[in-house]
């Protein structure tokens, strides 16, 4: 287990860098634009000089990249040009909302979801399953945009219960949280429990499933503790694969809410062109990418005890 966890945190290293490799090709092997982008389409080309000489743009590429990467490991991920403030205090601060968003969906998502699509791969065909997978389907096809549009019309326009907006000026605030939350949960629980119902359906046709059956172990019995345990491994992945997707693909939610999170500033990082912002966003998603799949890794072998890695 210590090797595993060893090549991965070296996989994690190579990754991190190769990363930091093709982000530096994409956004700083172009000087001039970079000086566009920072001073603007009417600077002159004097006033671009200079700012290239300023900051270290005169060297040759490898230098600043080295540079760059020198700087990053120690920490020092420069200055943010649209919130003139340190790239790892803007991050850090809306990672850290992007985490209580995410906290809070999978409170709701993982139960709802898993206990779902438990109820209708052990009765596969039955009414049960029709219902709940023709919910599932229906609430998965509703993309986000739309859903956030249609939560606002009857919970802010009609029903005058919830705020507009999310952007907790006046500090936390529970109730601004409930429509994000919402939006999220009900377009990603349709999907997780369809996966969870398929998974339970190929479970429940195993010989070790019958055998159990044909031994006269209660039927609850049977099915918590032998085939959720073994339907739970494709849930899980998917499950760990949404850290990823909440982090930048709630883009749509977190910009129409006006919620400062992780996704909404990966969103004005890329509009305004903020470089080091961007950089820095990227290595964390690749981290934390990596990172949750050696989790449901390490998971697998407890999950299933013919799973090992050696």
């Amino acid at each position: 287990m210590v090797t595993f966890v060893a090549r991965r945190f070296l996989y994690l290293l190579a990754t991190m860098l190769i990363a930091s490799v093709l982000l530096f090709l994409l956004f700083e092997l172009f000087p001039d634009d970079i000086a566009v982008s920072a001073l603007g389409p009417y600077s002159t080309a004097e006033q671009r000089h200079i700012w290239l000489t300023q900051n270290g743009y005169d060297q040759p590429a490898y230098l600043r990249y080295f540079d760059w990467l020198g700087r990053f490991v120690v920490g020092d991920w420069r200055m943010s040009r649209i919130f003139s403030a340190p790239v790892t205090v803007v991050v850090w601060r809306h990672l850290a909302n992007t985490g209580i968003l995410a906290f809070w969906v999978f409170i709701f998502l993982v139960p709802l979801s898993l206990t779902l699509g438990v109820l209708a791969g052990m009765r596969e065909g039955s009414v049960s399953d029709r219902v709940i997978s023709m919910i599932s389907i229906v609430v998965a096809s509703v993309p986000p945009f739309a859903s956030t549009v249609l939560v606002s019309a009857i919970f802010v326009f009609d029903l005058h219960w919830l705020p507009g907006t999310s952007s907790m000026i006046d500090g936390f605030n529970w109730r601004e949280l409930v429509m994000p939350v919402m939006v999220l949960v009900v377009y990603d629980f349709g999907y997780v429990a369809r996966i969870t119902r398929s998974s339970m359906v190929e479970v429940m046709t195993t010989p070790y499933m019958r055998t159990a059956q044909l031994k006269g172990l209660p039927r609850a019995r049977v099915i918590w503790r032998h085939g959720f345990r073994n339907a739970l491994i494709t849930p899980l992945t998917v499950l760990l694969l949404h850290v990823n997707w909440l982090l930048a693909g709630v883009i749509v939610v977190e910009f129409y809410f006006a919620y400062k999170g992780f996704g909404s500033l990966l969103l004005t990082a890329a509009l305004g062109r903020d470089l080091f912002l961007l950089e820095g966003c990227t290595m964390i998603t690749v981290a934390i990418a990596v990172g949750t799949q050696t989790i449901a890794d390490l998971a697998y072998t407890y999950l299933s005890p013919r799973i090992r890695f050696p």
